[in-house]
């Protein structure tokens, strides 16, 4: 169920959101930033100035008014682009650097690890994998995959 809120939200003719607070100021340009983006993405959300200054601070996005729910949704989805690895199909060696061809919640793609310190673990079970260009893959549950996907994985674990 939705709280109200005390500021407003919207988005100009050139696609900018504005942030109206409760004393009236309007804001251009602000930018949401999740504070836990992979362990808590629904939740702990701020909404910052494009200096960088926070205007509110939003404890979960479910507790929003739909209107304004849908506007960062959609300003935090075309910002963050962290593909979700659902399966590895195959590694070109198990030295690094070598070139990994996975299948994402994005598609099919293939990149380059530059070596084994780009596998970072997070929470358990969940993994982030850098390639060489800096585009972070997520595994968000390690035990989710295939036999053959971990398999592959362990090598470089």
């Amino acid at each position: 169920m939705s709280q109200p809120v005390d500021f407003q939200l919207s988005r100009n003719s050139f696609g900018q959101l504005v942030f109206v607070a409760p004393d009236g100021a309007a804001y251009l340009g602000v930018v949401p930033v999740r504070a836990f983006p992979i362990v808590a993405p629904e939740s702990g959300i701020a909404v910052v100035s494009g200096e960088g200054r926070e205007l509110v601070w939003i404890d979960s996005l479910a507790d929003l008014p739909d209107d304004i729910r849908t506007l960062l949704e959609e300003e935090l989805s075309s910002r963050e682009f962290m593909p979700e690895i659902r399966r590895i199909r195959q590694v070109s060696s198990f030295a690094t650097p070598c070139t990994w061809e996975v299948e994402t919640d994005r598609g099919d793609t293939a990149f380059v690890l530059k070596g084994e310190d780009d596998i970072r673990r997070l929470a358990p079970p969940a993994l982030l994998i850098a390639d060489s260009n800096g585009i972070n893959f997520l595994i968000r549950d390690t035990t989710a995959l295939d036999k053959g996907s971990r398999k592959i994985l362990d090598r470089f674990l």
